[in-house]
């Protein structure tokens, strides 16, 4: 879930600008791609509604007399088992999966930020404090307590997102806790205490903005694998519950068709597949790109 330490940015890291930033895309296709097909994504998310030919069919329509159509001109993807149009759920989709996983990592960085500063900044008993809190919860493989959390709290959209930022945020204590006591053992640091400058605004003005890159770096690679998580949950049935037009769902509720109506499974789990695909290689591009060992950023 977290890539090893040395293939992150390390803190003092900064953004490129201007030509160096143009030399670095021209330099990563990959990073190309990805951000290309992320913005793609996310456009057809805000203009499903005028894309979706049946956009009654991402509630509660049902059609009798169009169960399990194969994909055709009037059904590109084909209906499902209540005779709704999958191109259509699809589209919707894109407004469910993605932002689950921008929900999840929002919160498991409010969580984890914060105290990984605090555990990097002031070390002692605070840090250790802070780091056996994580380890405890590292002690379990994310998937398994997130399955764990999730049976025991009402089925819903709401529960997979607590779940899996409970499970999420530990990670990034341990990312931003190196970091900023990299940064913190710094001699600028040690001037600034020395001037009497606020414990607050050496924070917020040194030690957070310099360890900040490779967090950037890491959620754009786990938001691929939040959405795998979040498919791996629903698919048991502890997600979106129907009529939800949510991928994971989709592919949950169409397994038992898939020898007779392969349709059904096979259009949301491409989307599922090419969502994360994509983040992971707009991931592993800002990875490379934000890399100061790079030639073009000397």
């Amino acid at each position: 879930m977290i890539e090893a330490p040395s293939t992150l940015p390390t803190a003092g890291a900064r953004l490129p600008h201007g030509r160096a930033l143009r030399r670095g895309l021209a330099a990563n296709p990959l990073l190309v791609a990805g951000g290309v097909l992320s913005a793609l994504i996310v456009v057809i998310a805000l203009l499903a509604p005028l894309l979706a030919p049946y956009p009654a069919d991402a509630g509660t329509a049902t059609h009798p007399f169009l169960v399990l159509h194969p994909p055709s001109a009037q059904h590109w993807f084909g209906t499902d088992n209540v005779g709704r149009d999958i191109y259509s759920r699809v589209l919707y989709g894109a407004r469910i999966s993605p932002l689950i996983a921008v929900v999840v990592l929002a919160i498991a960085c409010a969580i984890g930020v914060p105290m990984g500063v605090a555990a990097g900044f002031f070390g002692g008993w605070l840090d250790e404090a802070i780091m056996r809190v994580t380890d405890i919860f590292l002690a379990f493989p994310p998937l398994l307590l997130a399955l764990a959390l999730a049976a025991v709290l009402p089925t819903s959209l709401t529960t997979v997102i607590i779940v899996i930022a409970l499970t999420w945020w530990p990670w990034y204590t341990r990312l931003i806790r190196g970091q900023a006591a990299s940064v913190a053992g710094r001699p600028y640091i040690d001037s600034c205490r020395a001037l009497g400058i606020s414990r607050s605004w050496i924070i917020f003005r040194h030690i957070l903005p310099n360890s900040v890159t490779p967090l950037i770096v890491q959620v754009s690679l786990d938001v691929g694998g939040v959405i795998l998580t979040v498919s791996a949950l629903s698919f048991l049935g502890l997600g979106a519950q129907d009529p939800t037009p949510d991928w994971e769902l989709m592919v949950s509720k169409g397994q038992n068709y898939f020898t007779t109506a392969w349709w059904v499974v096979t259009f949301p789990g491409i989307a599922i597949m090419v969502t994360a695909f994509a983040f992971t290689l707009l991931g592993d591009g800002l990875r490379d790109l934000m890399d100061p060992k790079r030639i073009f950023l000397r």
